[in-house]
């Protein structure tokens, strides 16, 4: 007896019709993994001094979230509504930097760890423990250079410079504690983040990041790159003290983007495709 067609639908369909239906299905997770890790893989070889340059652009770009935030504070209403609003600011500096394909270190929280989670040889630990650290020492570099400039009077008109300034001071009451706790949300978020624009096209990817790190900037979660470019306004003005920016804020809020984008997302990432990968 012959075998039944297994699938009858397709065998009717002309070869176009095939090669369209093809294109416009859903990619399966093993895809999408499959196109992060070679993302990993690539950012893990780019030689040290680029890696270094596109994180320092990315410092000063991602910069522009807290200005862009303080100057709608300036000249929005003092209302409960008012974060709504302003946050559109702060997503301004994420558009930046991850359509500019600048070196972002939430972003690589989960890129180059699918090829670790894949292939764990000390090779592949030492290349992505490499790009972390140049990544985020060249991201806070920026960001601290950022903040030399916008923490001068000159820098910004009279009203402009208040808002950024109470925006930079919104951080100033969190705790250590908090900074990680809150930390971990915006660590996932980044990474889900990353995990979805592989399938974003054209204005598709333009609304993914507007909405992911809007959600961020208005749950006041903790991002270590954004947030350095606050506290370091605050170091430069005489507000906050070197130690006191690196081990009460920068640190604890980097491992809690760790915990968010790797510890959590990119191991479940990982653990619903690793039998097929």
């Amino acid at each position: 007896m012959a075998e039944p067609d297994k699938d009858p639908i397709e065998s009717k369909l002309e070869p176009e019709d095939k090669k369209t239906a093809r294109e416009i299905a859903e990619p399966p997770a093993p895809v999408i993994f499959e196109s992060i890790r070679l993302m990993g893989e690539n950012e893990m070889s780019r030689p040290a001094v680029s890696l270094w340059w596109s994180g320092v652009a990315a410092g000063f770009g991602i910069s522009l979230a807290i200005l862009c935030k303080g100057l709608l504070v300036a000249v929005l209403p003092k209302a409960e509504w008012t974060p709504a609003i302003s946050n559109f600011g702060y997503a301004i500096g994420f558009l930046v930097v991850i359509l500019g394909r600048m070196q972002l270190f939430t972003e690589n929280t989960i890129t180059p760890i699918l090829p670790l989670f894949l292939d764990p040889t000390r090779d592949n630990a030492f290349r992505t423990a490499r790009l972390w650290a140049i990544v985020l020492c060249a991201n806070l570099t920026g960001c601290l250079l950022a903040a030399l400039f916008l923490s001068r009077s000159i820098a910004l008109p009279p009203r402009q410079a208040a808002g950024l300034l109470e925006v930079a001071r919104e951080q100033a009451t969190t705790t250590a504690f908090e900074h990680l706790v809150w930390g971990a949300p915006a660590g996932f978020m980044i990474a889900v983040l990353v995990w979805m624009l592989p399938r974003a096209e054209g204005a598709g990817r333009f609304f993914a990041i507007l909405i992911m790190t809007y959600m961020v900037g208005l749950g006041g979660f903790s991002h270590v790159v954004a947030g350095s470019t606050e506290a370091f306004i605050l170091m430069w003005r005489g507000e906050a003290n070197l130690l006191h920016v690196l081990f009460a804020e920068i640190a604890p809020t980097f491992l809690g983007n760790v915990i968010g984008g790797t510890v959590l997302f990119a191991t479940l990432a990982y653990g619903q495709v690793k039998e097929e990968v």
